[in-house]
């Protein structure tokens, strides 16, 4: 057989191999308690290491709060007073947050005073005021003078500029600047508290007398509602419930109550106002018919001499759909000389309308009937020269110009709606 250069190479190689295998193999075999047991060790070194910095950092962590036991009692008075203070501004934007719905809903019309906006409180001093009661949070944790004091006064934005003389800041010192800060936020939202609410009794009253002022127009005046509200809080209650106790001195009232009972006053008298004229005859009682003569002095059509025509009148083809201007109680329902088929209703306070020439009557004496309900068809019954509607407004009896109400009726929309 010839022996190759090749195969001496391959044989070489693998005896090569398994020589050094066997070696390996012999070596660990031999040194692998030696092995084991220094890993063992270096594990057990590295946790006697850990341990010890633990306790280390425990004690570090113990002397800081050591520390801190003197600040951290006058810290707390302090959170807590302004917890209070907080916890009070919070009362009183819900007060003033409920008085405000219902002030923006009375006096939603374009025509009335401009109302502030929805979020009227200073919400940036709010943000500062948070970030205070943040910041004091993290000072009442561990933010003593150790090794992470400097990152803590840097974070609250008071660390030593480097390079600089002066000495470092205690948390002391700290402390009261964030308290300072935190407390002139709070007394500036009160201020936008004490504005907010001036500034609705305000635009209350304006809106309650602008009512009041385009209803005086038509002739009838409101009655005054500031008179009943004067008694109110010592009025026996509506419904007739029984109410007593002895008497107490009434509770001292700081500004901002004096300001929220009068701001309370202020849209109940225009809730009142409201009220009142809602009942007054302001709606047309035919929408979709012109009127075709008004009220006043004119010729008498069979007659043919002056006369006083006591209403306005619509053009409304026979069974046209009339309706009620305003809720209240029918007193006459049927055929009236002249009028021929007619509705009177009385409204209240001395008001009443009547609606004349009728073809047909939906309701009957006695009957309780709302502000636009259909009451009646057109027609031309009675004195008449042809089917329409004439239409009257009177108080205490007494006609007058019905156009001066749905005039009212059109600039109050706003007011009323």
């Amino acid at each position: 057989m010839t022996v190759r250069p090749w195969m001496a190479a391959v044989a070489t190689s693998l005896i090569g191999v398994f020589g050094i295998g066997y070696f390996a193999a012999t070596t660990y075999l031999v040194l692998r308690d030696d092995l084991i047991g220094g890993t063992i060790a270096r594990q057990a070194r590295m946790q006697h290491e850990y341990e010890d910095r633990i306790t280390a950092l425990r004690a570090q962590v113990d002397r800081v709060t050591s520390r801190q036991l003197l600040d951290q009692q006058i810290v707390e008075e302090k959170v807590e007073k302004l917890l209070q203070q907080q916890l009070e501004l919070s009362a009183r934007s819900g007060r003033v947050g409920t008085l405000a719905d219902g002030a923006e809903q009375s006096a939603s019309s374009g025509e009335a005073a401009a109302l502030p906006d929805a979020e009227p409180l200073a919400y940036g001093k709010r943000a500062d005021a948070r970030e205070g009661i943040k910041a004091i949070e993290e000072i009442m944790g561990i933010a003593g003078e150790n090794a992470d004091a400097p990152a803590h006064a840097s974070a609250l934005g008071y660390a030593p500029e480097v390079g600089s003389r002066r000495p470092r800041e205690t948390v002391s010192d700290r402390t009261d600047r964030i308290f300072s800060k935190v407390t002139l936020s709070l007394k500036g939202i009160e201020r936008d508290q004490m504005a907010r609410v001036r500034q609705l009794t305000s635009s209350a009253q304006v809106t309650s007398e602008a009512i009041r002022t385009i209803v005086e127009h038509t002739g009838f005046v409101l009655p005054d509602m500031k008179t009943a509200d004067a008694l109110t809080t010592s009025a026996i209650p509506a419904d007739g419930t029984a109410i007593g106790g002895p008497y107490v001195e009434p509770q001292k009232q700081d500004e901002f109550e004096r300001s929220l009972a009068t701001l309370d006053s202020a849209i109940v008298e225009l809730e009142e106002t409201r009220e009142a004229v809602r009942k007054l005859p302001l709606e047309s009682p035919a929408p979709a018919s012109d009127v075709t003569s008004s009220f006043g002095n004119r010729m008498d059509p069979f007659l043919g001499r002056l006369a006083l025509h006591a209403g306005i009148d619509f053009h409304a083809a026979t069974g046209t759909r009339i309706r009620s201007t305003a809720a209240g109680t029918v007193t006459t329902a049927g055929h009236s000389g002249g009028y021929g088929n007619m509705i009177e209703i009385d409204h209240g306070n001395g008001v009443s309308t009547r609606y004349a020439h009728l073809a047909v009557i939906l309701v009957n004496v006695g009957d309780r009937v709302d502000a636009d309900q259909v009451i009646a068809q057109s027609g031309s019954t009675g004195r008449s020269t042809g089917p329409h509607l004439h239409y009257e407004v009177r108080l205490n009896g007494l006609a007058v110009d019905p156009m001066r109400f749905l005039r009212a009726g059109t600039k109050l929309a706003g007011y009323l709606n």
